[in-house]
């Protein structure tokens, strides 16, 4: 998912309660549960506990941070897709990521921080984007497999963020899911068409960039649920809908009959049905790759973290502009 902050900070206290300074705040507290327990939504300006703003807030702001983040692999191809019809696509794909990163940034200040706090605390490193995109794409065959394999695991997870009980962050995801069920059929229908009617080298390029990708799709969802101690809070809360487990084993469950489609395999010996649950059992994860990534020791950290400072040190000219201009527009108005 490219919702991983819940399950990569620290410890946080779990389930228990923060300390309330009030008997008031006691009153308040109990009004949210019930409420939370009701399946209500949350609004910004209603009274929240602070370790649930806090929570959300650094949820939202890594969602937006991957969707910015996740522009750059797929727009390093835009100049050199194969079509017309390619490139097209992938333009208005990109330009869907940069508008999820607005969606997300807009629900994220309405917790009280400011896009530029934000988008500072992103290029100093104390906030975190999703670990996938710290991974190359090596081949065009990498545009379809981030369509086909991380957008897929990423609606997996972000579907039940529709229902998360803080609405702002509810509402924007009703249209990022919608808008990521077409990414993710562009990029199986771009591997169909390759697997279909290319080359031979064209469908060993198709496997490869599969190969690459499947693992690192798996760890999208965050680590195993019983190593993730903020996960039963998240739940509880209404934040977190779902279990990072029950989700991973949808994703691969849909996944593999999508591969027999394609005509593809993924690189896992283990990968066999499993009469008893129902389900398609999978190898073990290779977690140390996941907190290396995390970690900032993945293949793409450092460049995609530099494309990012570097474009926001580019832009500075433009952000100083429009505030001349919205100074201005508010001095005519004055008068």
């Amino acid at each position: 998912m490219y919702t991983q902050a819940m399950d990569t900070m620290r410890d946080e206290g779990g389930d228990k309660p923060a300390t309330l300074r009030t008997a008031e705040e006691a009153v308040l507290q109990q009004r949210f549960d019930a409420r939370i327990d009701a399946g209500d939504f949350i609004e910004a300006k209603d009274w929240m506990p602070e370790n649930y703003r806090k929570t959300l807030l650094r949820q939202i702001s890594q969602h937006a941070h991957s969707e910015i983040v996740g522009m750059l692999p797929e727009g390093n191809w835009i100049t050199r897709a194969p079509t017309l019809k390619r490139k097209s696509i992938l333009l208005a794909k990109v330009q869907d990521e940069g508008g999820h990163g607005l969606y997300l940034y807009a629900a994220a200040e309405t917790l009280g921080s400011s896009r530029d706090q934000m988008l500072d605390a992103l290029h100093t490193g104390k906030a975190k984007y999703s670990s996938i995109f710290n991974y190359p794409t090596l081949t065009w065959a990498d545009v379809g497999a981030i369509g086909w394999l991380v957008d897929g695991a990423a609606i997996m997870n972000q579907v039940p963020i529709c229902r998360c009980s803080f609405a702002p962050y509810a509402r924007a995801m009703v249209r990022i899911c919608r808008e990521e069920s077409f990414h993710q059929r562009q990029g199986f229908d771009s591997l169909l068409v390759m697997m279909k009617d290319g080359t031979d080298a064209q469908r060993a390029m198709v496997q490869e960039a599969v190969n690459r990708w499947w693992w690192p799709c798996l760890m999208m969802f965050g680590p195993p649920d019983d190593q993730s101690p903020n996960s039963a809070q998240g739940m509880r809360w209404g934040i977190k809908r779902v279990s990072n487990d029950t989700l991973r084993q949808k994703f691969v469950d849909a996944a593999v009959q999508q591969a027999e489609v394609l005509g593809v395999s993924f690189p896992d010996p283990d990968l066999r049905w499993n009469e008893e649950t129902q389900h398609w059992d999978y190898g073990v994860i290779d977690w140390s790759e996941f907190w290396s990534v995390v970690g900032g020791e993945g293949p793409c950290n450092r460049e995609r973290l530099a494309a990012r400072v570097k474009a926001w040190e580019d832009g500075e000219w433009v952000r100083e502009a429009a505030l001349a201009h919205a100074r201005k527009s508010e001095l005519k108005e004055g008068a």
